[in-house]
């Protein structure tokens, strides 16, 4: 990949698609093709294929995808398994059709089986029903997946797919009825701790910049309090004591990485790496796979990474987890060691990142 090549990013406004991009101008790479999904949208195939025809990019991050935590998965089932088959099905075959370089198609990695041998290595998919909770997401990006082998064995185009561990960073997603679990835990820790305080004006601030639940400027502050119960937040009006509800036991493990870690990672494949490097490092075990997994291979459970949010936040009320409410897959922990092989790493461990997260959300 040139300094000179078209670069079309889809995606770009979004967590992880502004990642790569703040790290591709940061390397210094200019020739951006850059649309907003109210400027196009993915799922219309005729305009997608307008669009690569009339632009004929040179190399795609096909980072734009319908995303969420565990409540919209579950709600939204139908919007998010029709709009990311319709994105990526459009994007990687108007992709074939003009030619492009090479193409970078952004999973997830949900899409191994819910009760998946741990760590989760590449050679996993498949080979066990999914979390029912993410079904329908995880079922879009592994059809993705397979598109890119699919047309990589039938036209020899030079399609990878990788799938990153949960993200977090710059652009999240803070609202408490859409987002994943780290950016809801901080903006719940934020908005317990300006109760805390008695800072409702902070509160209004917040909701204001950020608004959920159909709250307003002239909400009351019952209204206030009811929305913000309703989404975990149990605030008693007359102590002024707050404490923060959170989904499932706790137990469960995840993996975190810093986005401009995963941005780092994309872009170092994408100078890199091609379809046949990846099937050579496969071959090499035994191995018929072409995606790689994205991490850090770490993990730590809900319950104490909802303690360090809460001590990054300074939020001094207690936390309490609602066994009634799904848990999700017990574990997902990625195998890195195909990554590692190739010669990427992380940089950014948990703590720090959490405190860069909290910091850029009182920031912006």
């Amino acid at each position: 990949m040139q300094q000179h090549d078209t670069i079309y990013v889809a995606g770009h406004r979004g967590l992880v698609g502004s990642a790569i991009l703040r790290h591709l101008q940061a390397a210094g790479y200019q020739n951006f093709l850059l649309r907003s999904s109210a400027e196009l949208d993915l799922r219309d195939q005729r305009d997608v294929q307008a669009f690569f025809e009339a632009e004929k990019p040179d190399y795609v991050f096909l980072a734009a995808a319908h995303v969420g935590g565990i409540v919209a998965n579950n709600t939204y089932r139908a919007d998010f398994i029709y709009d990311n088959i319709m994105i990526q099905s459009n994007v990687i075959q108007a992709a074939y059709e003009v030619g492009v370089k090479k193409l970078l198609f952004l999973g997830s990695t949900c899409i191994y089986p819910r009760d998946c041998p741990q760590p989760m290595k590449e050679e996993y998919l498949l080979t066990g029903p999914l979390e029912r909770t993410n079904e329908p997401y995880a079922i879009a990006k592994i059809a993705g997946l397979k598109m890119c082998e699919s047309f990589n064995a039938q036209y020899g185009t030079n399609f990878i797919s990788v799938m990153p561990t949960n993200l977090y960073g710059p652009q999240d997603n803070f609202d408490l009825e859409t987002s994943h679990v780290l950016p809801a835990l901080v903006r719940k820790m934020y908005l317990g701790r300006l109760l805390s305080e008695g800072d409702w004006d902070g509160v209004r601030r917040d909701i204001l910049q950020r608004p959920f639940g159909g709250l307003t400027a002239t909400s009351s502050k019952a209204d206030l309090i009811a929305a913000l119960q309703n989404h975990g937040l149990q605030y008693d009006l007359e102590k002024g004591t707050v404490s923060v509800e959170i989904w499932g036991t706790g137990t469960p493990r995840r993996e975190f990485l810093w986005s401009e870690d995963m941005a780092e990672a994309c872009v170092f494949i994408m100078q890199r790496l091609d379809v046949s490097d990846i099937r050579d490092l496969t071959k090499s075990k035994g191995e018929q796979t072409e995606h790689l997994n994205i991490g850090t291979g770490q993990e730590i459970s809900i319950k104490d990474l909802a303690l360090l949010a809460k001590e990054i936040v300074g939020f001094p009320g207690p936390i309490h987890f609602n066994p009634d409410k799904p848990d999700g897959t017990p574990r997902k922990l990625t195998d890195v060691s195909r990554l590692h092989a190739l010669g990427w790493r992380h940089s950014v461990e948990l703590k720090e990142g959490v405190q860069r997260l909290f910091d850029w959300y009182r920031e912006g």
